[in-house]
């Protein structure tokens, strides 16, 4: 079974909520749109285009930056995940952001994520790591 790995660099963001304009117009913020365009042009220029076909096992793992506040003995624990991230940044969010900019590019509609692994961690390298793989089907 092949596996599809992306490294983000940065900060992992979240999918941002639609706003909605006073004339009821809804749009996607424009943080959220440079995101998912940066994680779809580094998915494409690693993989070209890719369409997995059937259901998807997608794994992410999202590390935000270690607090500069933090204790020493806190930020051993951070640096080694043995201290997980329960702060700001919902990890569904933060799925959502990667699984919606692969649309069209990894996969046709994230629907075919049947599988879904999130975890967030600290470390001194910011970054979001993905795995994408088919599952296979005993049919």
């Amino acid at each position: 079974m092949t596996t599809y790995e992306l490294t983000i660099p940065g900060e992992p963001m979240t999918k941002a909520r639609p706003r909605i304009t006073k004339t009821g117009i809804a749009f996607t913020p424009k943080a959220t749109k440079e995101y998912e365009t940066f994680v779809r042009e580094l998915f494409f220029h690693k993989h070209k285009i890719l369409l997995l076909e059937g259901a998807v096992k997608a794994e992410i793992a999202a590390y935000f930056p270690i607090p500069k506040s933090a204790s020493k003995k806190l930020k051993a624990l951070m640096a080694t995940e043995q201290h997980p991230h329960t702060k700001n940044k919902d990890a569904d969010n933060i799925a959502k952001a990667i699984l919606d900019a692969l649309n069209g590019v990894a996969y046709a509609d994230d629907k075919q994520v049947a599988e879904l692994v999130v975890k967030k961690r600290y470390s001194d390298v910011p970054r979001v790591e993905l795995s994408l793989q088919r599952l296979e089907s005993d049919a």
